[in-house]
């Protein structure tokens, strides 16, 4: 017997070492989706290189693979190498077996010149100074704090991923092994199907409660969900109420279920809390409408999303162990989706605050242009409303206008500021703001939509515009929206070269290029919601409201 395990234990440490590779190769791919940038993946059981990308720069790898492996003992996100402006990460992924992956990437974390970080950039990456520099000038540009936050919240998941596709083997394995429980494990299936960040917790919780409302012998089911952790006061789209669903014939109040809930003490338990009239013909109990109970907790490591509970055997009977685990197995999969769920918010909320950040950043640079962003984001998406484009478009315009002048970050202040005209040269240089504006967003791969907008909406109907010369619908549309938006907020604002034109005088020259410098479809749907407008332009800044659904 001792010789069968030891053989087993064998079979089991080649068939990680054959896999490695291939998972190796998935683990890059899924960081390099997230961050843009590729990586290299380390064995952190081994201690040695597992997977390097063609011409990625390895470093010392010897070096790396014993960082790499206290990394994946300590099971967290960590900066292991710091050069300069250069920061290496790495970010542990825990496989199903215990073993761990280790991924690994240098970033740099400012702007500096090429000249002075090569040097730093070759000793780091083991690598000539010459291809450091070429190496340099390709890579993004990433806020340290911002950097290792994104490698929480990739560590995070990667883990949540992991403990999905365990529950999915092990639905699966059930269903192929055990017929006598066929229903219970389809409906295991058919949930972890709908493990879909386009679901939302409360719509997978009701198709969880009728599916278990038909299977399991109750008279009654709930799921109590509860307000998500640490919500940014900005989140306008997240629940902050408790939410009670229910199916069949349920007894209790909100308040009467959370009373309950302290009763038996479901605050603090992690296991399913099995009652029967053992307990409930007490005179102690103070539930009489609950004969029989089973409650399990929504959880996703340490954190509670809410409870699952049953009440009432639809027979009379005790409800017991199979009833139990199955409610166990199916909180289990709504936990891990609510923890999903949790983390894409949180992704959500920083990418907020970057936009956030980047608008506060423009009005910073030129304090005589502050909300004229807010305003052409808003006057945009109403007349991209009166045109018809669809709910994720509303959404992309109302972006584009909060960051269509972005690239201004790059113009020098003396000419950003100039109170009187500018000098050809001076023009020049502002006409460069669109492009400078596009290679600042390039690299948010969830902004893709925004970028021909901030590079083209300077771009006029006849041609003479800027940067490149577009000609009529050559433009994209949300470019030519956009350019009228913005064109209608700055003749009407305060400049410190001159007073803010009436809206009479607006209108005219808007009207007078319509066919020339604008297209006159949207001079005409700007001027058919003009009352909208003008109300907009009155009203003091608004708190961002974008639907990042649309975006991660």
């Amino acid at each position: 017997m001792p010789v069968y395990h030891e053989s087993l234990a064998s079979l089991s440490e080649s068939n990680r070492i054959s896999s490695l590779p291939q998972r190796a190769s998935r683990l890059a791919d899924a960081l390099e989706a997230s961050f843009g940038i590729s990586f290299s993946v380390y064995d952190g059981d081994g201690a040695t290189l597992a997977y390097a990308p063609p011409a990625m720069p390895r470093g010392n790898v010897e070096l790396r693979a014993e960082l790499a492996k206290q990394v994946a003992q300590r099971r967290e996100a960590a900066a292991i190498e710091e050069e300069g402006s250069l920061l290496t990460v790495a970010i542990p992924q825990i496989e199903p077996d215990g073993s761990a992956l280790v991924g690994l990437a240098t970033f740099v974390t400012s702007n500096a010149r090429l000249d002075e970080e090569a040097p730093s950039a070759a000793r780091l990456l083991d690598m000539d100074e010459t291809s450091a520099r070429i190496w340099l000038g390709k890579q993004p540009v990433w806020p340290p704090e911002a950097l290792m936050r994104m490698a929480r919240l990739a560590t995070d998941r990667l883990a949540a991923d992991q403990r999905t596709n365990r529950l999915r083997s092990e639905v699966a394995a059930l269903s192929q092994n055990i017929s006598s429980t066929y229903e219970e494990i389809s409906l295991l299936y058919r949930l972890t199907q709908n493990l879909s960040l386009a679901i939302n917790d409360e719509k997978l919780n009701r198709i969880a409660l009728d599916w278990l409302s038909a299977t399991l012998p109750i008279q009654g089911i709930a799921a109590l969900l509860l307000p998500p952790p640490n919500l940014s006061p900005t989140n306008r789209e997240a629940r902050r109420e408790p939410l009670l669903l229910t199916e069949g014939e349920w007894p209790l109040s909100l308040p009467q279920l959370n009373d309950l809930l302290n009763t038996v003490g479901a605050r603090e338990a992690r296991r399913p809390i099995v009652l029967n009239q053992l307990v409930t013909l007490r005179e102690t109990w103070r539930f009489p409408a609950v004969q029989q109970l089973i409650v399990v907790s929504l959880c996703e490591g340490s954190r509670c999303f809410g409870y699952l509970v049953a009440v009432n055997h639809s027979s009379g009977k005790e409800l017991g162990t199979v009833e139990a685990n199955l409610l166990a197995s199916v909180a289990s999969i709504l936990g891990i989706h609510c923890g999903n769920s949790d983390l894409y918010r949180r992704r959500a909320e920083l990418l907020t605050g970057i936009v956030r950040a980047l608008t506060s950043a423009i009005d910073a640079k030129d304090p005589y242009t502050c909300g004229h962003s807010d305003r052409v984001a808003r006057v945009a998406e109403r007349i991209a409303k009166h045109l018809g484009l669809d709910p994720r478009t509303l959404n992309t315009i109302y972006l584009s206008g909060l960051l269509h002048d972005i690239g201004k970050i790059g113009i020098n202040d003396d000419v950003l500021r100039k109170p009187g005209p500018l000098t050809p040269a001076e023009f020049e240089h502002i006409k460069t703001h669109p492009e400078l504006g596009y290679k600042i967003l390039v690299d948010l791969n969830e902004l893709d939509e925004v970028l021909p907008v901030v590079l083209h909406h300077h771009e006029n109907w006849d041609g003479k515009g800027y940067p490149h010369g577009l000609v009529g619908e050559d433009t994209p549309l949300l470019a030519r929206i956009v350019a009228v938006a913005d064109a209608f907020d700055a003749m009407g604002s305060d400049r410190p070269y001159r007073p803010g034109m009436p809206d009479e005088k607006v209108d005219a020259i808007l009207r007078a290029g319509a066919g020339k410098q604008w297209d006159a479809k949207v001079i005409e749907a700007f001027f058919a919601v003009r009352e909208d407008i003008r109300e907009i332009a009155r009203r003091e800044r608004e708190a961002l409201e974008i639907d990042l659904q649309q975006w991660l």
